[in-house]
């Protein structure tokens, strides 16, 4: 009864009701004098002005004036059981703008809400409408309040964000940087909307799903999933530039340059570090809704897939309910995002601090020892990832361990590092299954059981001893052991002490005393791989285990007679090290000390020609052993980049693994630091120099064939003799 009261005093004016609810019919008024007068000689306003004024107020007014004619009715026929709830609970979608009409009605629901039993039937409509109310008030007033956990949805119950992040969706084979939120109910896409005239941070939603509907096995699809592939060469560009943004900015720093040149060029470098984003990931996640509509991100690792798979399929066992959002609760969510996101930025080199580690170069050993704490026997393996430029790259995998609750690797790898700054370690269990095979996994459906990670930090890397280190993933607990070796101790070359050996001995010795034209190392390793290594992923790229590399040196230095025995029973990956660390280990470079400085001048070249009759010039100038070597190895990597739908190793990636080996100059002088607690770190004069060797080497792969102008090299270099 009290109710009733409220209502029929508020409507025995019926200007009041519709001031409360926000009505405009005050502006309804004077808009057809003013419209009229705008005709005369003597306008108030011109047409333009009023459309500014009362736009979009006669729609207003109609939405307005048929609440009001819906709801007197109901209250002239009032009763215990008359409703009202669903006419406000339709009307609130329409009154969020401008705010002040959405705080007066939500001081009008209060009212209502205060005066309306629990058992009314509305109740409940009138909740939801409030609710709405204030979770929009609570989305504008980002600046007043702390970072919001949550949201309240229907029934009083939070809608809290488990996760978000930075992804690239694929979208009818075109690349799209969006920000995916997980929340306990649902998955939603959304893209971050340019800032202009300092506005704050606003995203537009592009889909959602909820969780109870979400899949990640779709019906089959009809043909397999094509991923658009940005030429590696365009990627290795952009490195460099960046590399050479982030020079100029610590060039622009000591040098005390206004803050305008330098927020320059982070913009610049801003702008490059998100198209390398946006181009890199290759790796698939595919999610599905309940109508069989597919969704694809495309992730850099696995461990990132892994991630997000098992926090939706762990939130997905507490029995969610199917439902649907309103385009306005889809709205308000979206704004939400806003004060809810924990990622505010891209991964990359442009969000760091000042005075965070640039990471590590050179290489890392790892030791995979064991693990513990499985339940049941498995047949395990471990990989081991890194991160560059802001992406994890797998970078070794050990054996598989069959049948076991107790694996014991043991295996050693050694890894390049470039910038990294995080070890990454995933424990598979092996799947022997062909029918299990995933077409968006690379080469299987193996089962991840554990993945854990351990910053590389620096100061703790610094001594030359191994740190022990356990990573407990799943209740599993791997250990390692991890020793750094800078690039200022690593690449020295240095001349072997076993001069009737191979490693660190000059090509020119080895082949003479072999009485052949190309080293019979590089012979018998190139063979094997061709025997049964052209169709392992990541061949070259992958780590092979120390111990095995260290074992096929020693066998090569001696002359071991069973040599190609032990090569048989070896993983190739073991093999495909020892001849990278064979020419790593070379007392000069196979391009020479004398010859490198030109190399590295003659790929700057802009004019074509020139640069083709330079860089060949400079080859057909290489000594004798050193220049059949290297075309020997270069038809080699040739064969093996005709494999890369199934090795994953185009031209650019097997330069980016030899470049360096080839061409790196020996170091006439130890740049070892002096002071001990200098961080064990390189610039980006590293990285550039880098660069150019991987451009150097992909320069000849990218050559059909080698012209050679004179009968005596035409001799050398198509001999069958080697």
């Amino acid at each position: 009864m009290f109710l009733n009261n409220i209502i029929m005093s508020k409507l025995q004016n019926k200007h009041m009701i519709l001031c409360i609810l926000g009505q405009p019919f005050i502006f309804k008024c004077p808009m057809k004098p003013l419209k009229a007068a705008a005709t005369t000689s003597q306008p108030v306003l011109t047409v333009a002005q009023i459309e500014t004024i009362f736009f979009k107020v006669p729609e207003l007014y109609e939405i307005h004036k048929e609440f009001y004619d819906s709801l007197l009715p109901r209250v002239q026929q009032w009763s215990h059981h008359q409703r009202v709830g669903d006419l406000f609970q339709k009307q609130v979608p329409l009154l969020y703008k401008p705010v002040d009409r959405v705080t007066r009605s939500t001081l009008v629901l209060h009212d209502l809400l205060k005066h309306t039993p629990a058992s009314h039937p509305d109740h409940p409509l009138l909740q939801d409408a409030l609710r709405i109310s204030q979770n929009f008030l609570s989305s504008i007033n980002e600046e007043s309040t702390p970072r919001r956990q949550s949201m309240t949805v229907k029934k009083g119950e939070n809608r809290q964000l488990l996760k978000d992040g930075f992804m690239v969706e694929l979208v009818e084979g075109a690349r799209k940087l969006r920000h995916v939120f997980l929340f306990t109910d649902l998955l939603l896409c959304a893209k971050l909307k340019k800032q202009l005239g300092g506005k704050s941070q606003q995203y537009d939603s592009k889909w959602y799903i909820p969780l109870s509907e979400l899949s990640f096995q779709g019906p089959e699809e009809s043909e397999p999933l094509t991923i658009p592939q940005v030429p590696d060469e365009e990627l290795d560009a952009m490195k460099v530039k960046i590399s050479h943004l982030r020079s100029e900015i610590q060039r622009e720093k000591r040098a005390n340059k206004g803050s305008k040149v330098i927020e320059r060029l982070r913009k610049k470098l801003s702008e490059q570090e998100s198209m390398l984003l946006l181009t890199s990931p290759s790796m698939a996640l595919r999610a599905h809704n309940r109508s069989g509509k597919s969704y694809i991100f495309l992730i850099s690792s696995d461990y990132e897939r892994a991630e997000w798979k098992e926090m939706i399929k762990e939130q997905q066992k507490k029995c969610l309910k199917s439902f649907s959002l309103t385009s306005l609760e889809l709205q308000m969510l979206t704004n939400s995002c806003v004060k809810l996101q924990t990622v505010h930025s891209i991964p990359l080199t442009i969000n760091k601090e000042e005075d965070e580690s640039p990471g590590l170069h050179g290489f890392l050993n790892v030791i995979v020892h064991s693990a513990s704490g499985l339940k049941q026997s498995q047949n395990l393996y471990c990989t081991l990832e890194v991160d560059s430029f802001g992406f994890f790259l797998n970078k070794a995998k050990t054996r598989v361990y069959r049948y076991t609750t107790e694996p014991k690797w043991n295996e050693e790898f050694e890894i390049d590092l470039e910038g990294s700054q995080t070890l990454r370690l995933l424990c598979y269990e092996k799947s022997y299954n062909k029918t299990r095979q995933n077409k968006d996994d690379w080469d299987s459906a193996d089962h991840i059981i554990g993945k854990g990670q351990i910053a590389l930090d620096p100061q703790s890397l610094q001594g030359k001893d191994w740190q022990r280190t356990v990573i407990p993933m799943n209740g599993i607990e791997v250990k390692l052991s991890m020793k750094f070796t800078s690039r200022e101790f690593s690449l020295k070359r240095m001349p072997s002490r076993r001069p009737m050996g191979v490693f660190g001995v000059k090509i020119s010795t080895v082949t003479k005393r072999e009485r052949s034209k190309v080293p019979y190392i590089v012979r018998q390793c190139l063979e094997e791989i061709e025997r049964r290594g052209m169709e392992e992923v990541g061949i070259y790229r992958v780590s092979g285990v120390a111990t095995d590399i260290q074992n096929l040196k020693a066998a090569f230095d001696t002359n071991h007679k069973d040599v190609s025995v032990m090569m048989s029973e070896m993983d190739v990956n073991a093999i495909a090290g020892t001849l990278k660390l064979y020419f790593r280990e070379l007392p000069e470079p196979l391009f020479t000390d004398d010859l490198y400085p030109n190399f590295a001048g003659g790929i700057t070249l802009s004019d074509s020609v020139a640069k083709e009759s330079c860089m060949l010039n400079l080859l057909l100038s290489l000594p004798e052993p050193n220049l059949v070597t290297f075309l020997f190895l270069l038809d080699h990597l040739k064969r093996v980049a005709e494999k890369e739908c199934v090795n994953k190793m185009s031209l650019h990636n097997l330069a980016t693994v030899f470049g360096p080996t080839l061409l790196r100059p020996s170091e006439k002088d130890s740049k070892i630091p002096t002071n001990p607690t200098q961080p064990i770190s390189m610039g980006d004069s590293w990285s550039l120099e880098v660069m150019s060797q991987v451009q150097v080497l992909l320069y000849f792969l990218q050559l059909e064939t080698i012209p050679t102008p004179d009968s005596k090299r035409q001799s050398i270099l198509f001999s069958t003799e080697v």
